[in-house]
């Protein structure tokens, strides 16, 4: 599921396709966070708690991700004029008997444009935060909560204006990635996160879970050879090049 959300967000053309990919990855991370607290009462083993803090990280950055666009997109329209300025009026009239409509009817309420501006400005101010937040909550074994984040965006937007007032909210520096370069992205940082997880310590934990298992692991082995032998197949693509 987290990564349908990211092709999703990788693929949205639209601002309805990048929310629908917003909604998706804060869908997994609801899930995640109830299975984790789940397994925390039933006293589950380590590993699978931190497998639903993993996927609660990885749907929060994807969150985040989804949020920089709308924040821009929604910008980008409010100067094009094809949704109304913020306190504008939408019961006048204008010129070309045209009424621009406001931001609740492209679907985001005020409260979402708010959330997804300060995500935008705080990495504006330090690049990287959002991911860096959520990888120093896993390395530590803690939650990483939409609370926690929230509060460390807000915090880095508030000192990104006070740094560098502007003119207006949208960042002129912000230049959506490419569809290659957001796969890319992708790739590399999975493969981060894997060898972050990887120790000698936590590979041996999970043969061990798995020799635990009574159920049928048959599907679960293959999912894991496909994807040893995928990863091989695209570095062997990568050193062709």
């Amino acid at each position: 599921m987290i990564d349908r959300a990211a092709q999703a967000l990788l693929n949205a053309k639209t601002s309805a396709e990048v929310l629908e990919a917003k909604e998706m990855a804060g869908f997994v991370y609801d899930a995640a966070k109830r299975s984790a607290r789940l397994s925390k009462a039933k006293d589950a083993h380590d590993s699978l708690i931190a497998a639903a803090h993993r996927a609660q990280a990885d749907a929060l950055d994807i969150e985040a991700q989804a949020k920089r666009r709308l924040a821009d997109e929604y910008d980008a329209a409010q100067e094009r004029g094809e949704v109304g300025q913020s306190g504008a009026r939408t019961d006048l009239v204008p010129k070309g008997n045209e009424v621009v409509p406001p931001a609740s009817a492209a679907g985001l309420s005020r409260k979402t444009i708010h959330e997804a501006r300060q995500v935008r400005d705080a990495e504006a101010a330090e690049p990287g935060i959002v991911r860096r937040t959520l990888d120093d909550k896993l390395s530590r074994g803690e939650e990483p909560t939409r609370a926690a984040l929230r509060e460390v965006v807000t915090a880095a937007a508030v000192r990104g204006m006070r740094a560098e007032p502007s003119t207006g909210r949208k960042n002129p520096l912000y230049e959506p990635p490419t569809p290659a370069g957001s796969a890319w992205a992708h790739l590399y940082g999975s493969c981060g996160r894997m060898l972050e997880w990887a120790t000698d310590e936590k590979i041996r934990l999970a043969i061990e879970g798995l020799a635990e298992r009574t159920d049928d692991q048959a599907a679960n082995l293959r999912e894991v050879r496909e994807w040893a032998a995928r990863l091989n197949q695209i570095v062997e693509m990568i050193d062709a090049e």
